[in-house]
């Protein structure tokens, strides 16, 4: 009974439908955040995908590269979905081009 009380007194929702302008300033908050979501997350992480995407493609024979799971190796053969890493003398692993966290310069 009180709820009903509450949506027939006046200005308390109950009366005439909001404005416009009042259903914009509603979804402005909506807005301003996925606005700010987009600048701070999606967009750096977007950039981030795009860059290691660029690096696959630019993998050569010869790179020494850490892959995700942690080996540090050098590249010995690479084929369109895999590439072979020796990790040490005469120890070759094969992994997933889409495995390789970075290509190392030099610092191993």
């Amino acid at each position: 009974m009180l709820g009903i009380a509450f949506a027939m007194a006046p200005g308390a929702g109950g009366g005439a439908p909001a404005g416009g302008l009042e259903a914009i300033k509603g979804f402005l908050p909506l807005v301003l955040m996925f606005a700010i979501f987009y600048f701070l997350l999606i967009r750096p992480q977007q950039k981030k995908q795009k860059e290691h995407k660029s690096m696959i493609a630019n993998l050569q024979r010869g790179d020494e590269v850490v892959t995700v799971g942690g080996l540090l190796g050098k590249i010995t053969a690479i084929t369109d979905k895999t590439i072979t890493v020796e990790v040490a003398d005469k120890v070759r692993v094969r992994v997933l081009r889409s495995q390789i966290m970075t290509v190392v310069k030099g610092e191993l």
